[in-house]
């Protein structure tokens, strides 16, 4: 892990030297390689708050691929225990242990004995039958090998001539490190820092910074206390690419069933539980 944040802060050297197009590449491959956690792992597999349509499930897993961080399986079964027993040992990067361990320490280490017990008692039988996710599963190392390293690097060189060690280091290392760091910073800093409208005696915060690397994940105490809504926001499409893009879909016809809290629902919640700032 420290080889690969070394080798992004030598991509910044790399940046006057690309093609305009090249950089261009790479932040699109964010934007997929974002979406793929997003609106596929996160909103869509980990919480059922839409329904997807299997052109739109092949899309967000190969995205997801390209995220390289975990498998959808894995990725949406501890997920959905970090929402169950949040802030407890039983949380894969429980916040409680320190910004450093909820960011990226939690990857260095096994898991806490909890975390396997209680994994293993969810109900993760929608996810296991989605052919999409158990295709996924048993290709993963391949695909990840494709989409996260070789796509990214091939297309700048092949199309308009980019040399491959400026495609690798910056549509590949820098891309994927800057992908995988706006991820954690909804485990680490959504949890400490920021304000809490909708529920006071939780640890996740709303933080703005957040929203805007994670395209539209940065709500998090909305979303800790609405896990349910497709938007994982009060404010539908304010900041919230993930969002405009599920919306989308869901005008082309990929996308349906989008799940909701009511504004009266809210504005209730914020009475009760909120602590004020909202």
């Amino acid at each position: 892990m420290s080889l690969l944040h070394l080798g992004a802060l030598y991509s910044l050297v790399l940046i006057p030297k690309a093609k305009p197009l090249t950089l261009l590449w790479a932040y699109f491959c964010f934007l997929l390689t974002a979406l793929g956690v997003t609106a596929g792992a996160h909103r869509l597999w980990s919480h059922r708050s839409y329904k997807a349509k299997l052109p739109l499930r092949i899309f967000l897993a190969v995205a997801n691929s390209m995220a390289f961080q975990n498998d959808i399986f894995e990725w949406s079964r501890d997920h959905r225990v970090h929402h169950k027993y949040s802030e407890t040992d039983a949380d894969p990067h429980n916040a409680r242990r320190g910004f450093f361990f909820s960011h990226i320490g939690w990857l260095f280490v096994r898991k806490h004995r909890d975390v396997i017990e209680k994994g293993r008692k969810l109900d993760v039988t929608d996810l296991l039958a989605d052919p999409v996710v158990r295709i996924q599963r048993k290709y993963y190392k391949i695909s990840v090998v494709l989409m996260c390293f070789v796509v990214p690097t091939l297309v700048p060189w092949y199309i308009w001539g980019e040399s491959l060690w400026n495609s690798y280091f910056l549509a590949s290392i820098l891309r994927y490190t800057i992908s995988l760091n706006v991820t954690w910073l909804v485990n680490s800093a959504a949890h400490m820092y920021g304000n809490r409208p909708y529920d006071k005696h939780i640890s996740p915060r709303q933080n703005p910074l957040v929203t805007l690397g994670a395209i539209g994940e940065g709500f998090h105490n909305y979303h800790h206390t609405f896990p349910f809504d497709y938007s994982a926001s009060e404010f539908g499409l304010n900041f919230n690419p993930t969002t405009w893009f599920i919306d989308f879909m869901c005008w082309l016809g990929l996308a349906t069933d989008r799940k909701r809290a009511t504004k009266p629902m809210i504005k209730a919640r914020k009475a009760r539980t909120g602590d004020g700032s909202a």
